[in-house]
């Protein structure tokens, strides 16, 4: 028995919460078992809630400064989690890490500049990517068995013969669950650096491994990797606290920081509310005891979905994550349309799940389950799913 509850339900209807409010919205009706955006059914840390109620106790909200015990809290972070060392000068806040990506898009490149990701792949880089006139290509994963892996080659091709400005990298890579290796993560550094393109490194699970596998932040692993470094993170997933607004960027190269971070001042991106503030020192000074039980109890969903669906649901084969509480769902075997699949998730097993072609075309058949709940409700979940299928199997 650990010191933490993620057994309890709790009731988020009214609260404006997106997982259950916004259901009708984006699947049509309200009668659906949440499982789809990535934020969590688990309370927040009990000394995360104390020191932001604490200070909302106070009966004034005005403008605040900057504590340095903020910008301690990350980069103690950091090094203490995944040995990065990381220094104040090269670090800011952004005010969200899809937001980041968008100020570096509109600041580094220009219209019509090629940017490179490789799908399936968290589907708001395309989506700023195109919607800031700047043109996508796409540098597919290859599947290889129970995963993917990265094509080096094909990257270099891209860099080589199209001379794209940016990569958007996703390190964890979401939706596939994958925390690259650091040879990988090398090679990438490697050509980026040759062939003159910035990487934009989203690491916002970064904190979320699993099985106690590290995570490499990818301007660590080489010279060349701090370069051309854009690295955005957030206490955000781990501590399950996106509400609150707090991201931050490290840029290691004096060449790329100081242009960027200007602008991002001068704009006035750069500055946190009070709220991120103290949510953010109270997550990563007094919530790692917390996210060690949390993941642990992630690690027993995840067995919980593979017992069942092997019991049950032998023709879903789900590719177990490395990171995150965010779970990749091959249903393909099933022989359904997309159309097909979506109205089994949503109509016959009244599930809300995000459906794979979001990421993607190379997503088609798969659908993406969120497992951050408590397990009870995961298992009937799944069982609701399969009972919905029977008859169609039958």
């Amino acid at each position: 028995m650990g010191n933490f509850d993620f057994d309890s339900i709790i009731d988020r209807h009214g609260t404006g919460a997106i997982k259950v409010d916004g259901l009708t919205e984006f699947f049509g009706r309200d009668d659906l078992q949440g499982m789809w955006i990535a934020d969590m059914d688990f309370c927040v840390a009990p000394k995360i809630q104390e020191i932001l109620v604490n200070r909302m106790r106070h009966p004034i909200y005005g403008y605040n400064v900057v504590p340095e015990e903020y910008w301690k809290s990350i980069t103690d972070w950091l090094m203490r989690r995944h040995g990065w060392s990381v220094d104040r000068k090269d670090m800011t806040y952004i005010p969200g890490v899809v937001k980041g990506i968008g100020y570096a898009v509109n600041y580094f490149t220009e219209k019509n500049d090629k940017i490179v990701i490789q799908p399936p792949v968290y589907h708001p880089f395309k989506m700023v990517i195109e919607g800031n006139g700047r043109t996508l290509v796409n540098n597919p994963l290859i599947p290889v068995d129970n995963g993917y892996r990265m094509d080096l080659e094909g990257l270099e091709r891209i860099f080589r013969d199209e001379h794209p400005r940016m990569m958007i990298l996703c390190n964890p890579h979401n939706p596939v669950g994958i925390q690259w290796d650091k040879d990988t993560l090398r090679r990438v550094a490697s050509l980026a650096f040759r062939y003159n393109v910035i990487v934009v490194s989203d690491e916002i699970h970064g904190d979320l491994m699993l099985e106690g596998r590290p995570h490499y932040p990818f301007a660590s692993v080489s010279d060349e990797a701090a370069k051309v470094a854009v690295t955005l993170g957030a206490p955000s997933k781990t501590f399950n606290i996106a509400g609150l607004v707090s991201s931050w960027c490290v840029i290691k190269d004096e060449a790329l920081r100081e242009g960027f971070f200007r602008w991002l001042q001068v704009n006035e991106f750069d500055a946190p509310t009070f709220v991120a503030i103290y949510g953010t020192i109270a997550a990563y000074n007094y919530g790692e005891e917390w996210l060690d039980e949390m993941l642990g109890y992630i690690e027993g969903n995840l067995d919980e979905v593979e017992k069942v669906l092997a019991e049950e649901l032998p023709e879903i084969k789900m590719i177990r994550p490395e990171a995150s509480f965010l779970v990749w769902l091959d249903c393909r075997n099933l022989g359904l349309s997309h159309s097909q699949l979506i109205d089994l998730f949503v109509n016959k097993a009244h599930l809300a799940l995000n459906d794979g072609v979001m990421f993607g075309e190379q997503g088609a058949g798969f659908m993406r389950l969120n497992v951050g709940c408590p397990r009870h409700v995961l298992r009937e979940s799944v069982m609701s799913l399969a009972e919905a299928l029977r008859p169609a199997m039958a």
